[in-house]
């Protein structure tokens, strides 16, 4: 598969890759997530990664689609009980992911793009709930 991505991982997952390009992609307003997975168990590729939380891996956590495994197939946005995920054209929701990221696990995103909330953005002390001192 030789399809171009503009965004560099961070981490490569080891699960096999689609077979082309889909018409739309599920893209995830991180804002709106709490990480209840409900998601991933509806997903029939496996490309929803649990994103862990800032200070402890198991509070705040979040889910990030990894764009370059999703199929399109919208059962994740249709079971998400929170409506925080949505389908868009390919095009755009490539362009719209890191808007919506807060915190992403695989990808690199450009942290001046992420949504104004996202951690990339922040000094350590506005993070809501990080500790940065004992």
């Amino acid at each position: 598969m030789a399809e171009a991505f503009p965004y560099e991982k961070k981490i490569e997952i080891d699960k096999p890759p689609r077979a082309k390009p889909p018409k739309q992609l599920a893209v995830i307003d991180q804002t709106g997530c709490t990480g209840c997975e409900a998601c991933i168990s509806f997903c029939p590729v496996d490309c929803i990664e649990i994103v862990p939380g800032p200070v402890y891996r198991d509070f705040m956590k979040l889910v990030e689609v990894d764009l370059e495994r999703c199929i399109g197939c919208q059962l994740c946005a249709r079971y998400c009980p929170w409506e925080t995920i949505d389908m868009w054209g390919y095009e755009e929701g490539v362009g719209l992911a890191p808007e919506k990221t807060v915190r992403s696990l695989i990808y690199s995103y450009d942290p001046e793009i992420m949504h104004e909330a996202a951690e990339a953005r922040m000094s350590p002390d506005e993070i809501p709930g990080a500790v940065t001192a004992l």
